[in-house]
């Protein structure tokens, strides 16, 4: 046992000395009240530990005690419709323990030890075993069934395995030959990636429900994105409608250093929120790691990998899993506290030099992947990470080094959001670099034309951005009739297209094949208004025109009738316009 003693305090850093042995990120319990901290430096017999508690109190002397491990989560069943602080401790049942405020050195077990979990073998007698096989299942929640693997670096042959029946998570469910007991929770270190066999292309898109995130800036499963943005421009929001309506298995939201009466809010409303994939709270396919600014610093920094352990797990499982991360600049500001407390060479406005490859190491846990085991599951982790740039400053540091290492960058426009227009992703700023990879499955499970039908949308939005500074200069009389129906459909696109309504029962969620064809319909007026102009129609004709008004209606249509109905209203519109009379 490595015991030492505190010999220095700054805030949350702890200098100890007499720790001869200890390792790099070994866990650490401080003062009479059993602190938990990390180890993050080590200097002869000095270790420099950051305490993720308030260490008011603390006075040199001080007992400081090693636990000779590094910073692990619990992985089992009972995970889901759970919520832990930065560090996993059970937030409801520490404020059953110590009531609305954490006490200083409070411990509480991650998983419920005496909730009885109905296990049901998959495996025999005799049987080989490698690392991530299924030795048996659980049904977790109403729509999860949790697979109990083999640990990583474990593997040998069955020699016992337990019948199917109800079981805590500390009974053994199966033994290998060479005594190893395996039990349906394991444990792992945060700061380690969990193995898997390969990682496979990102082919399959991680569809959002949102229009504009959908054809303009969609990412892959697997893939990850940020979503950068002032104050008040719907981070949370948006990462909250994500969570809701995206298309995986499970959802990771982590709520790093956001403010209280946020996380508050999505405390009380996930479990309220419906899930429509099964008509079941929500809260059963998530799970939420909150803490808040008010809560200790270096807590903050560790959980974010905490979330990312979190959803390999279930990605190991062979379920899509999305991470949500909210705000990963709460977390920077944490490696900054923490960097200026242990007198680091400081970088740009303060960061610590290692702050991009920090970023590069979390970002690249997200990934499609075939998870170790002898069967041929595929599970992916997509990553969101919200980014929250003071004063809306897109060149700051963070924002930066995340654009990096980052495949989609969701910029969230003050303008947009002062409009009203929502989502306020903004079209002129945002960017993609999964387009040409999941291209093949848009052109086969939505339309062969999908992506000609997009280019040509977002070619309309950016000339519209061009005519606008000749209209603020000269006025829109000064523009020749071709140019100004650039201008109408160009308001077609964002008033009937990517604006969405969260509140609508429909237009919340907007299947991919509904988005195209909703396009379709703006382009195909798009292109019989300019053909109507070349034979000398006035576009104040084209814009009488009685049709037109059903486009706005688009949106709110069910999504099976506009599926439906949309080529035929295409059509028709354009026969419309062909036989406006010139006069």
């Amino acid at each position: 046992m490595i015991v030492g003693t505190i010999h220095k305090i700054t805030g949350p850093v702890v200098v100890a000395k007499s720790m001869l042995g200890a390792k790099m990120y070994d866990v650490v319990r401080v003062g009479e009240q059993g602190l938990m901290g990390e180890v993050i430096r080590l200097e002869g017999d000095n270790a420099t530990i950051q305490v993720y508690e308030d260490t008011s109190g603390l006075k040199v002397g001080d007992r400081v005690e090693s636990t000779e491990g590094p910073l692990m989560v619990e992985l089992g069943p009972g995970l889901l419709s759970s919520i832990y602080d930065g560090v996993q401790r059970p937030l409801p049942v520490i404020a059953e323990q110590s009531g609305a405020f954490i006490e200083r050195g409070t411990v509480a077990s991650a998983l419920n030890r005496s909730v009885m979990w109905h296990f049901t073998p998959t495996v025999e007698l005799g049987q080989d075993v490698v690392p991530g096989d299924v030795i048996g299942t659980t049904p977790e929640g109403r729509s999860i069934i949790h697979r109990v693997m083999v640990p990583p670096k474990t593997k040998g042959k069955i020699a016992s395995v337990i019948s199917e029946g109800d079981y805590t998570v500390d009974q053994v469910v199966a033994t290998l030959e060479d005594g190893t007991e395996i039990k349906m929770s394991q444990w792992w270190p945060v700061r380690q990636g969990r193995p898997y066999v390969r990682k496979l292309d990102p082919t399959h898109p991680f569809t959002t429900g949102m229009r504009i995130l959908d054809t303009f800036f969609p990412i892959a499963l697997g893939g990850n994105a940020i979503i950068p943005g002032g104050f008040g421009t719907g981070k949370t929001v948006t990462q909250q409608s994500l969570a809701k309506w995206a298309d995986v298995d499970i959802i990771v939201y982590v709520g790093c250093g956001e403010r209280g009466n946020e996380m508050t809010e999505v405390l009380t409303e996930f479990p309220e929120l419906v899930d429509p994939r099964t008509d079941a709270p929500l809260m059963d396919r998530t799970v939420l790691v909150a803490n808040t600014s008010n809560m200790p610093v270096a807590a903050r920094e560790a959980s974010i990998y905490v979330g990312a352990t979190l959803a390999e797990f279930y990605r190991d499982m062979g379920y899509n899993v999305a991470m949500m991360a909210d705000s990963t600049s709460r977390w920077g500001e944490a490696l900054r506290e923490v960097s200026g407390r242990l007198e680091e060479m400081p970088g740009e406005e303060g960061y610590p030099a290692y702050l991009a490859t920090r970023l590069a190491a979390f970002y690249e846990r997200s990934g499609r992947v075939r998870p170790l085991g002898s069967d041929d599951r595929i599970g992916s982790v997509t990553m969101v990470g919200a980014v929250s740039p003071a004063g809306g400053d897109m060149s700051e540091p963070m924002t930066q080094n995340s654009l990096r290492v980052t495949g989609a960058f969701w910029a969230l426009d003050t303008s947009l959001a002062h409009r009203r227009h929502f989502p306020a992703i903004s079209w002129t700023k945002s960017y993609t670099l999964y387009s040409a990879q999941i291209r093949g499955w848009y052109e086969q499970n939505v339309a062969h034309d999908w992506q000609e039908t997009r280019d040509r949308a977002m070619f309309i939005l950016q000339k519209e951005t061009e005519l606008q500074e000749i209209v603020q200069l000269v006025g829109p009389d000064a523009l020749p009739e071709s140019e100004k129906v650039v201008l109408e459909v160009a308001r077609m696109l964002r008033e009937d297209f990517l604006q969405q309504f969260a509140f609508d029962d429909v237009d919340a969620y907007c299947p991919p094949k509904k988005a195209y064809l909703m396009l379709k319909v703006i382009m195909s007026f798009y292109d019989a208004a300019a053909g109507a102009l070349n034979r000398g129609v006035s576009l104040h004709q084209v814009l009488e025109m009685p049709h037109k008004d059903r486009i706005a209606g688009m949106k709110t249509t069910q999504h099976e009738e506009a599926i439906e109905t949309l080529p035929a209203f295409a059509n028709e519109l354009a026969e419309e316009i062909a036989g406006i009379e010139v006069y």
